[in-house]
């Protein structure tokens, strides 16, 4: 049974807000009979209902999933409501971390710690505390360590969708990073 424009939107709205967590376009489609492409333009509808200032909420897009989720100007209130830290504070540490594992997932504790050169313990746990990733596997290999990986918060926390939105890094960019590097221990030294 095919619903109109109208009751299909409300369907979309109460099926995301219900769930909380992001939703698979897929699943989503399947669930109100309709292709992907008829849901995709559904959520464009709601997403243009939704960008006045007259809503606290918003539906995002998270990779190949939607999500309702609060928007970021009413996170001072939020917080005010639910006595919780602002944010997590990265660390430059933690920055580098987290860079390694989105350019280079899946990856191995043992592979992070080769590119950083110290041991990565305590970042990768605070990392994984903080939902910005998560264990996607282990690897087929003697001691079967586990693959890391950046989940959907770490998307919403730096505004993109999918990790190919992530700027891309040259070779030339690399070289140049890594001579730069090169000078700063030779200079500590």
């Amino acid at each position: 049974m095919k619903l109109d424009r109208v009751k299909q939107k409300a369907s979309v709205e109460g099926i995301l807000f219900t769930m909380g967590d992001a939703v698979e376009s897929e699943r989503l489609a399947a669930a109100l009979e309709m292709t992907e492409e008829e849901l995709a333009g559904i959520v464009d509808e709601l997403i243009a209902d939704y960008e006045d200032d007259s809503h606290g909420i918003m539906i995002t897009k998270v990779g190949n999933k939607y999500q309702m989720c609060t928007k970021t100007s009413c996170y001072e209130d939020l917080i005010r409501l639910c006595h919780v830290p602002k944010r997590h504070v990265l660390t430059d540490v933690m920055l580098e971390t987290l860079a390694i594992i989105a350019y280079k997932q899946p990856v191995t504790r043992m592979d992070i710690e080769a590119i950083r050169g110290v041991n990565s313990d305590f970042t990768i746990n605070k990392l994984l505390e903080y939902h910005l990733i998560c264990e996607l596997g282990r690897l087929e290999a003697p001691g079967r360590p586990i693959l890391f990986g950046t989940t959907d918060d770490f998307l919403r926390s730096f505004g993109v969708s999918s990790i190919e939105e992530l700027p891309y890094i040259s070779t030339e960019m690399v070289e140049e990073l890594k001579s730069e590097a090169e000078e700063e221990a030779e200079i500590g030294i």
